[in-house]
């Protein structure tokens, strides 16, 4: 496994009055390659849990193992870690602040020593591969561009250090469907074509539905319930009962299966549920 969390747990401000537990007891793995989504109600323990991927964090108590070593506070290799693990926050233009495009996207990587013919072809790549001109865009001011763009250059900046493993917190918030679309069909790219482990962070289901194998359901700081993606999907009142509301395909699913209709509760897309639901009303016809 890549990332490993072993019985990991976090206090904020612990040992004062004000601790605050965050993470109780979590094991978690993710192998690479792998596209893991992470839910839960606010407040649940998930963006606390990433920030252990990469060393922003370090556990209380438990292990934390990338690629095999265990990171520890006082000895870990942070630069390699944070190569190996690229951290994309929430709203990620807020954190852009150089005054080129090719500044923003070649930062990191400069400052891990890239020297400047491998730094040009790098920044191509990386804006490249979140759907980005080089040429139109490279001397442009950031805060010039639309908010999907700086999002994408955002992104782009993270993926020019060439991290192995993608974490994405809420990477579609704010944006249109095209937008959406855009950046979706650009991770499953890095997944399939480079090997890049994705782990997303999502309220959105649907989202989720576009790109996760397997669904990780966190609550009050622990895991709560994990298994692929089709599996969780379906279990709609567990999902509800911890706080996430089911894929409306789910819950159509499951309405139609309180009406007597046996249709699959895995279907995951608008185009399956009305495929399912076509066959069982002919089956029905016909019987």
């Amino acid at each position: 496994m890549f990332i490993v969390l072993d019985h990991v747990s976090f206090s904020y401000l612990a040992h004062t009055p004000f601790e605050i537990s965050a993470l109780v007891d979590v094991n978690c793995a993710i192998d690479r390659g792998e596209s893991v989504g992470i839910i839960g109600r606010t407040g649940c323990g998930k963006s606390t849990l990433t920030q252990h991927f990469n060393a922003l964090l370090f556990p209380d108590a438990g292990k934390v193992l990338i690629d095999g070593s265990e990171i520890r506070k006082k000895s870990a290799p942070l630069k390699e870690v944070r190569q190996k693990i690229g951290l994309v926050f929430q709203y990620p233009e807020h954190q852009i602040f150089e005054e080129t495009v090719f500044g923003e996207v070649s930062f990191g990587p400069r400052n891990m020593g890239m020297g400047e013919g491998e730094l040009e072809r790098t920044v191509r790549w990386a804006l490249d591969m979140v759907g980005l001109d080089f040429e139109t865009l490279k001397e442009k001011n950031p805060f010039e561009l639309s908010g999907g763009q700086m999002r994408r250059v955002a992104i782009a900046s993270i993926l020019s250090m060439r991290p192995q493993a993608l974490v994405l917190d809420e990477p579609t918030a704010g944006l249109d469907p095209e937008g959406k679309k855009m950046i979706f069909g650009k991770l499953k790219t890095l997944r399939d074509e480079w090997g890049t482990t994705l782990v997303i962070v999502s309220h959105s289901m649907e989202d989720l539905a576009q790109i996760a194998q397997r669904i990780i359901i966190m609550d009050q700081g622990k895991i709560v319930l994990e298994g692929p993606i089709r599996e969780i999907f379906s279990q709609v009142e567990k999902l509800e009962w911890y706080g996430v509301r089911p894929p409306a395909t789910a819950r159509i699913a499951a309405e139609f299966r309180k009406r007597g209709y046996d249709l699959d509760c895995t279907v995951l897309t608008p185009q399956e549920l009305a495929k399912e639901i076509e066959d069982k009303i002919i089956q029905r016809r016909k019987g």
